[in-house]
């Protein structure tokens, strides 16, 4: 194999990879041999498949794996010898001007910028910090009997928090909708969910009662053919219920997985639960921290374009999805999410190379206790680790989130750092 690098910029080279078209055709056959030996085929006894059998249904994919390969060695090849730095993937295109019996190949390389001195003490870090207190635990456990709680009809006047049905109807422009009965909705009091004008005219109402009002809606308000008009809206308050709490008992307290059913053990797990969280809050926080600073201080470091592109493309269709989740159609093009993919960039290709230049190496203890700590959130744990340690795309990510995680521990712990302390309750807001 013959392998050449050309510069056709600042952080791009060209790699030509030539194969003989006779050595990778050599290979193949080898292998197809390999294949026709043990292969079952129905209509063929084992090891009688024909070659060109074997050839017809094995020779594309056998072909593929092996000049795979053998770029990939051509690659490797000119990485080490011409001390490449690569960022992201290689871009494989076949070469067009291949001669007779040539198999010729050109890859498109980034490079890892030159980033100059990287001196951590410049930076100016907030580290936040934060404890889970009782009062947390208190709250926690209220939401706990939020989540499980019923509602019981009342016959009296209708008050915040109340869960209400009501029949309604609305006029626009003369335009009574719906056309003909009644719509049927259901609403918890002061959760914002109907118009707020709305909303305190039934406070006061009991089941039965009927209420004509007069609401002018807000110009950018979702229903398009009411926006900034005056809707007149007739509403009957069919029934009303408040909400009943469950009692925190040992039968609560088993429906939430503690086998014993005592209320300072079911404490003692929510404390633990709200500290993974708090941890994973804190560490969110920091890692925005120093990447800011990161892109502050290296915003004018020249990156590899099509890396950036690449992550412009991978934020669009991240957003894509989260809009389809949420019944919505997201109209965006890459470019505007072209300064957000090049923060990432610059901070992902800066967090590598700290940790190349200062030889940092993925601590095995912290790995292992980030992968206990996801697990634990699980009803089986032990399925959970095995699965990372089998599944090596699973592991893999979880490197990489780890060895960042230590990154940015090690910049901001050589940064200027103040601490700032902050609620459970702020540390985990977004």
């Amino acid at each position: 194999m013959q392998v050449s690098v050309e510069s056709t910029g600042n952080l791009e080279r060209r790699v030509i990879l030539s194969l003989p078209a006779g050595d990778v055709e050599s290979q193949v056959g080898s292998r197809l041999r390999e294949i026709a030996q043990n292969v079952r085929i129905k209509g063929f006894r084992p090891g009688k498949v024909p070659a060109k059998v074997v050839e017809q249904r094995f020779g594309g994919q056998v072909r593929a794996e092996i000049v795979d390969g053998l770029l990939r060695q051509g690659l490797d090849q000119a990485v080490r010898e011409h001390e490449l730095r690569v960022a992201g993937l290689p871009q494989v295109t076949p070469g067009e001007d291949a001669g007779e019996g040539e198999l010729k190949y050109v890859a498109s390389v980034e490079l890892v910028p030159d980033f100059g001195e990287l001196d951590m003490s410049k930076l100016e870090v907030i580290r936040h910090t934060a404890e889970v207190t009782d009062a947390d635990i208190e709250r926690m456990l209220e939401n706990l009997r939020q989540q499980r709680a019923s509602w019981r009809v009342v016959e009296r006047e209708a008050k915040a928090g109340d869960l209400v049905n009501l029949e309604t109807t609305s006029t626009v422009d003369g335009v009574r909708t719906p056309a003909e009965g009644v719509e049927k909705n259901a609403t918890v009091l002061g959760s914002a969910a109907i118009y707020p004008e709305v909303e305190s005219a039934i406070v006061g109402m009991r089941a039965g009662e009927e209420k004509t009002i007069d609401v002018t809606l807000p110009a950018d308000w979702h229903v398009p053919q009411f926006a900034g008009k005056t809707v007149t809206s007739t509403f009957k308050l069919v029934s009303v219920a408040e909400q009943v709490l469950p009692e925190v008992d040992a039968a609560f307290i088993r429906s939430f997985g503690v086998k014993s059913g005592e209320l300072e053990q079911f404490k003692a797990e929510i404390r633990s639960n709200l500290e993974r969280e708090l941890k994973g809050a804190l560490m969110n926080r920091l890692r925005r921290e120093v990447g800011e600073q990161l892109v502050a201080a290296y915003k004018d470091v020249e990156l590899p374009p099509r890396l950036v592109e690449t992550e412009a493309r991978a934020l669009l269709a991240s957003a894509t999805e989260d809009a389809r989740r949420r019944g919505q159609a997201l109209e965006a093009a890459p470019e505007a999410f072209q300064e957000a993919a090049r923060k990432r960039v610059l901070v992902g290709l800066l967090v590598g190379e700290i940790a190349r230049r200062n030889e940092l190496r993925l601590d095995s203890a912290r790995l292992n206790e980030t992968m206990r700590l996801i697990a634990s959130t699980y009803e089986q744990p032990e399925q959970v680790i095995a699965l990372y340690r089998n599944d090596p795309q699973l592991m893999q990510g979880l490197q990489t989130r780890v060895m960042e995680e230590q990154v940015i521990d090690w910049i901001a712990e050589r940064a200027k750092h103040t601490e700032q302390a902050l609620s459970f309750q702020d540390a985990i807001s977004q």
